[in-house]
């Protein structure tokens, strides 16, 4: 939205639609922040609780930090809005370049 200005000639319009749009921003905003809590204390329950082993720990918070990662990009970050193609295509090659050396020096050290 801020890229993009929406100008139908009615200033009465144009300030309801901002607000609608601000209010829908600030609830999803809202609830990724909850959820992110909400994974934040299931990861630390995973360490609490002494049943689960670190086989099972270790990758069950990788996997909730790459969730909450997600989470923080689109909804916090707005990755998710028009006009944001170029820096997420810088993101997602630098992830793949990240991604493939971890797997290159991962191979290289175990086999």
């Amino acid at each position: 939205m801020a890229n993009q200005q929406l100008n139908s000639g009615n200033p009465r319009v144009d300030i309801e639609y901002r607000r609608k749009k601000n209010a829908e921003e600030m609830r999803y905003q809202l609830v990724s922040f909850a959820l992110m809590i909400f994974l934040t204390l299931i990861a630390f329950s995973a360490v609490y609780i002494k049943g689960f082993t670190a086989w099972f720990t270790v990758p069950f918070i990788i996997l909730l930090a790459v969730v909450q990662v997600i989470f923080q990009l689109y909804y916090f970050m707005h990755m998710s809005h028009k006009g944001h193609e170029a820096p997420s295509l810088f993101l997602y090659s630098g992830v793949l370049v990240g991604a493939v050396t971890i797997l290159a020096f991962t191979t290289i050290i175990w086999w």
